[in-house]
C-alpha cells in the first residue's frame, strides 16, 4: 500500500515558472514517469488538460476517465486526481493559480466546476492548441522585458476559450430559468461553507429566500433536494480524505464540521452505503 500523508499531497508549482504558471506539451505513453503524478494529489492551481493526440487514464475524485482526442479537461484545485496511464498520447496542459487569473475568468471556473472530459470539434482543437504553442513560445522568451505579464495574459486567453468550450456545451442561456439561477448561487455557497453550514434553511437564509422555494428551485434544476447536494459535498470531501490521507475518522468529523463523531459516521454510512472504515478499507491503495 502506498504511503499515506496527514493531508491530501499538494503539487506545487516549481519557485521561477512564471510566478504561478506553468505550461508544457509532451508525448507520453505507458504508465507516468512520476510518482508525484502518478498518486492522488491535488495541484497548487487550476490544471488544465488539452489531449491532442491518444488518449490518457486518468483519475478525478474516486472515478476514473478514458480522455481520447481531441478533448479537454479541467480540474479545480479541490479536486484529488491522479494519472494512471497514457496511450500514445500528445498533450498540452498548464496550471495557473488565483492570484494570476482575471476575476472573471476565476469566477466562471469556478461556476464550471465540477467538469467532465470534453470532446472537442477540429476546428476548437486547432485553435486551443495554436494558442497554447504561442503560450509555449512566449514562456521560453524569458529575455522579454514584460515577460511575466506576456505570460499571464496569453495564459488567461487560452483560459477563456476552455470556459467558452465548457459553456458552450452547457444548457442555453435562453432556457436558463430563475430556478437554475438560485441552483448556482446555492452551489457557490456550497461550496465555499459546506464545512460549516450544515442546514438547508441557513442557505436559504443567506440567499434571502424561503427554505421551501430554495428547495423548490434545486429540486426542479437537479432532481435532487438541498439537503442531497448539502451530504454529498460533505461526503465527498471526507472520502477524499479517508482514502488519499491517514487522519482518523475523528480527526476527518472535526475538520468537517462534526463534533458528533456518531452523528458523522450515521451520515457517512447512509449515503456511502457503507461505514468511513469500511471505504477506507476497501479503497486502500
Amino acid at each position: 500500500m502506498a504511503p499515506k500523508n496527514n493531508h491530501i499531497p499538494v503539487i506545487k508549482l516549481p519557485t521561477g515558472m512564471g510566478q504561478g504558471i506553468i505550461i508544457a506539451r509532451g508525448v507520453f505513453n505507458g504508465a507516468p514517469d512520476s510518482k508525484e503524478v502518478g498518486r492522488a494529489h491535488r495541484d497548487s492551481g487550476h490544471s488544465f488538460f488539452l489531449q491532442e493526440k491518444g488518449l490518457t487514464q486518468i483519475e478525478v475524485d474516486f472515478q476514473l476517465y478514458q480522455v481520447v482526442a481531441p478533448a479537454l479537461l479541467y480540474m479545480h484545485p479541490n479536486q484529488v486526481h491522479r494519472l494512471v496511464e497514457f496511450k500514445e498520447a500528445t498533450i498540452s496542459s498548464w496550471i495557473i493559480t488565483n492570484e494570476n487569473l482575471l476575476p472573471d475568468y476565476l469566477k466562471l471556473l469556478e461556476e464550471l466546476t465540477p467538469v467532465d472530459p470534453l470532446p472537442l470539434q477540429t476546428d476548437a482543437l486547432t485553435l486551443l492548441s495554436q494558442t497554447a504553442s504561442l503560450c509555449l513560445q512566449l514562456a521560453e522568451r524569458k529575455q522579454e522585458k514584460l515577460h511575466y505579464q506576456l505570460l499571464k495574459e496569453s495564459c488567461n486567453l487560452l483560459v477563456a476559450l476552455v470556459a467558452s468550450q465548457y459553456l458552450a456545451q452547457a444548457k442555453p442561456t435562453h432556457n436558463f430559468t430563475r430556478f437554475d439561477g438560485i441552483t448556482k448561487a446555492f452551489k457557490s455557497e456550497l461550496e465555499r461553507e459546506f464545512t460549516t453550514i450544515k442546514s438547508p434553511a441557513s442557505y436559504a437564509e443567506r440567499l434571502n429566500l424561503s427554505t421551501p422555494y430554495l428547495n423548490e428551485c434545486v429540486k426542479t434544476a437537479t432532481g435532487q433536494s438541498v439537503s442531497y447536494h448539502i451530504q454529498q459535498r460533505i461526503v465527498l470531501e471526507a472520502k477524499r480524505q479517508l482514502h488519499h490521507s491517514d487522519q482518523s475518522v475523528k480527526e476527518i468529523a472535526a475538520a468537517l464540521g462534526y463534533e458528533d463523531y456518531s452523528y458523522f459516521v450515521r451520515l457517512f454510512r447512509k449515503v456511502a452505503g457503507m461505514s468511513p472504515l469500511a471505504f477506507r478499507s476497501k479503497n486502500l491503495d
